[in-house]
């Protein structure tokens, strides 16, 4: 898969509520592409999570 569709699998993993998943395609976006969309999305994403859900999500 290339990173684009990472990065829009990603996108309908979050728009489900299924974070974790998205939190996986878009890792694999931002390492097929560190300058792309999937990159800032997982940084977004990951900031979210550590502000919002910390018993959720920790790193």
């Amino acid at each position: 898969m290339t990173a684009e569709e990472y990065y829009k699998q990603g996108n309908e993993h979050r728009r489900r509520g299924d974070f974790p998943a998205a939190m996986n395609c878009y890792l694999q976006a931002a390492q097929l592409d560190p300058e792309g969309p999937g990159a800032t999305a997982e940084q977004m994403l990951e900031d979210i999570m550590n502000f919002y859900c910390k018993d959720i999500y920790n790193p």
